[in-house]
């Protein structure tokens, strides 16, 4: 098996070995770094020594004895400790899979959603504190410190190994899939930083959503959320020139996009839209569905775009998808019409300086030929901006309608 291999085997399991860990101990906290400490042995030793015919049940007796050595460092506990370690033994791993349950905790409400993020990449996700740190720019030891505080508070809240009950159950379950949706979002247009993709933590978010999926195969946010990810992720090659430049949408290669996640992604939004309810990921999904059944930018439904953003709006009222709207009502009514309805978040504080409101803005000013508005919008959303791929893309755009003057 070769290292890739044995890399994606190790973050499938780490879910799996872990609720089994909890269950069979019952702490969170010191299960989680037992497993972590049993993943890094088996990431040094599997590639030279082979993998073993149980994977789960090695990952499992590794864990669970470095989990007693951390128990039996506290001598109040000696004595339970003791009768724990006759109880390691691989056969006795269930075949229950707990991810979604462990999703859950690492969502748990008393958390950020920064701390929620960190902790299911590192708990579900397999990945350990140095990746995560790297894939969001920060320093080790302020991921640590973060992943640290997360598990505490889990600790002290009490929370139960176990799934909520009734409307608790789907609060936490939009909580999860929000949490996925941010991880897939840094991962698909990085926040910050010179590359505009994290493709690693993209993927990462979506083998997560088929996890889901797999245990919720009939919720139709979480069939719409996984198809919006596809259908997003499939134009990931057209969206960089070979430079690591910015192509946007209506310019892009579509010859590029990949048609299997396109065919997945449209037929997960059928079934999705099937369902009695209607949810924001639904929507997004059948918009992203909406974009990928246009062969050219010029044939993209934009009315269809534009009353599925109407909808959005009415259940799930954001700036981003007014502003979004208001590409599409521009798109159908003229320029003009989406510079008018882009104003109407001028008073809003989530928006103000945000560099998509500007952006947008100078692309309306630029079609309706006011140059010199359209080069100080472009200008002002480079700055406000800290990703390098998008400032460059700005600031190319900027040039271009540059007055002689400036």
């Amino acid at each position: 098996m070769t290292a890739s291999a044995i890399e994606d085997l190790l973050r499938e399991l780490t879910p799996q070995v872990l609720g089994a860990l909890v269950r069979r101990h019952g702490q969170f906290e010191g299960c989680e770094d037992a497993v972590q400490e049993a993943v890094l042995a088996a990431a040094v030793q599997w590639p030279a020594e082979g993998v073993p015919s149980n994977p789960r049940g090695w990952l499992v007796t590794v864990a669970s004895r470095r989990l007693i050595d951390q128990m039996r460092s506290d001598h109040a506990r000696r004595e339970r400790e003791s009768a724990t370690a006759t109880e390691v033994v691989p056969e006795d791993v269930p075949d229950t899979d707990d991810t979604l349950v462990l999703l859950f905790l690492c969502c748990h409400p008393t958390l950020t959603a920064a701390s929620q993020t960190a902790l299911t990449l590192r708990a579900v996700g397999g990945l350990n504190t140095a990746e995560i740190a790297r894939a969001f720019l920060v320093p080790e030891a302020t991921m640590a410190a973060r992943i640290s505080r997360a598990k505490q508070r889990i600790k002290a809240a009490g929370s139960s190994f176990s799934l909520p009950d009734g409307p608790d159950r789907e609060e936490r379950l939009q909580v999860v899939l929000h949490v996925l949706y941010l991880i897939f979002n840094e991962g698909y247009t990085a926040s910050s930083g010179s590359e505009l993709h994290r493709v690693d933590l993209a993927h990462e978010a979506i083998r997560l959503v088929r996890m889901v999926h797999a245990q919720l195969p009939e919720d139709g946010e979480v069939t719409g959320l996984l198809a919006l990810m596809l259908l997003t992720d499939a134009r990931r090659e057209a969206r960089t020139t070979a430079a690591g430049d910015l192509v946007p949408l209506d310019e892009q290669d579509r010859a590029k996009w990949d048609r299997g996640l396109i065919d997945e992604g449209i037929e997960l939004v059928k079934t999705s839209l099937a369902g009695p309810a209607l949810g924001p990921y639904q929507l997004q999904a059948a918009i992203a569905a909406t974009h990928a059944d246009a062969g050219t930018a010029e044939a993209t439904d934009w009315p269809q775009v534009h009353a599925l953003y109407l909808i959005l709006e009415r259940i799930a009222p954001n700036p981003m998808v007014t502003l979004n709207r208001a590409i599409a009502l521009a798109e159908i009514e003229g320029p003009p019409a989406g510079l008018a309805l882009l104003s109407t978040l001028d008073g809003d504080e989530r928006m103000a300086g945000h560099h998509r409101l500007l952006s947008v803005r100078a692309h309306l000013l630029e079609k309706t030929g006011d140059t010199a508005g359209a080069y100080e919008h472009y200008r002002r959303a480079a700055k406000s901006t800290a990703s390098i791929a998008e400032q460059r893309y700005l600031e190319s755009r900027a040039s271009r309608v540059r007055p002689s003057s400036a």
